[in-house]
């Protein structure tokens, strides 16, 4: 073979090297795509029981040993800091994603400070029944507003609700609650979170994770002490427009130590 030839060869084996290498690499980016987007439900086959079965992303919500959400009992009161969140009023959409209501806001100026770290609103969304419990009490419905860093970092504040007056604050969102799945309205007017949050805002803190897939653990929850009301009629309307109850089940504490 002369060295023309042997330099050709070498070349056309490198460029299929290449073509493989991409080919695989297009599969593998494929079947990732995949498995994160695998449907997942809160009844029969697809229900919070078979979320760990459901995709190689999801096998935190069967082998994790900090799930949420918990039973709240037994907290150690350690003077926990008072919460640094800077609140202001933004427009906002409300979307039915067919697992929950979640409202996404238009200012990012909302955020949540503790210690050197700024975490910034996301989103926020609810559960009925909730899915936290405080001494083994369930309540009958409960909003998790989700907030990052621009490391990754997640803390999500829960407020839970107690049957009572209408609540005003979720008014706003209930007149715009898309009834049909993944569809998304406007808010009328701005909200803000001071409307949503307790005035009282003692709390509970623990380690913890996402509520749903792929339930990623490492997540710093705070659960405010004291709740705000919601109408019967308003948490029969978020069951309805859903079709079914959204809160995964208790999940074991693992020897957490939870904070107050």
């Amino acid at each position: 073979m002369t060295k023309k030839c042997s330099t050709l060869t070498g070349v056309l084996s490198l460029m299929a090297s290449a073509v493989l290498l991409v080919a695989c690499q297009s599969k593998t980016d494929t079947e990732t795509s995949k498995s994160k987007d695998v449907p997942w439900g809160y009844t029969g086959a697809t229900g919070p029981e078979h979320w760990g079965d459901l995709s190689k992303d999801y096998e935190l919500s069967k082998n994790g040993k900090e799930q949420s959400p918990i039973n709240i009992t037994g907290a150690e009161d350690v003077d926990l800091p008072e919460l640094n969140l800077h609140n202001q009023e933004s427009k906002g959409q409300v979307e039915n994603n067919g697992h929950t209501i979640e409202v996404s806001f238009k200012n990012p100026k909302n955020s949540l400070t503790i210690g050197d770290d700024v975490y910034k609103l996301q989103q926020f969304h609810f559960h009925a029944p909730s899915e936290n419990e405080i001494d083994g009490k369930t309540y009958p419905l409960e909003g998790h507003f989700v907030y990052k860093t621009d490391t990754g970092k997640i803390t999500v504040v829960s407020v839970l609700y107690n049957y009572g007056d209408e609540n005003q604050a979720l008014k706003q969102i209930w007149d715009k609650m898309p009834q049909a799945a993944n569809t998304e309205t406007e808010l009328s007017q701005p909200i803000s979170l001071d409307d949503f949050y307790p005035e009282d805002k003692g709390y509970y803190n623990f380690e913890g994770s996402l509520t749903t897939p792929p339930c990623t653990e490492g997540v710093n929850w705070i659960v405010f002490k004291n709740q705000e009301t919601v109408s019967k009629e308003q948490v029969e309307k978020f069951t309805q427009t859903l079709g079914f109850e959204n809160n995964r089940p208790i999940q074991e504490t693992n020897g957490r130590k939870i904070k107050e």
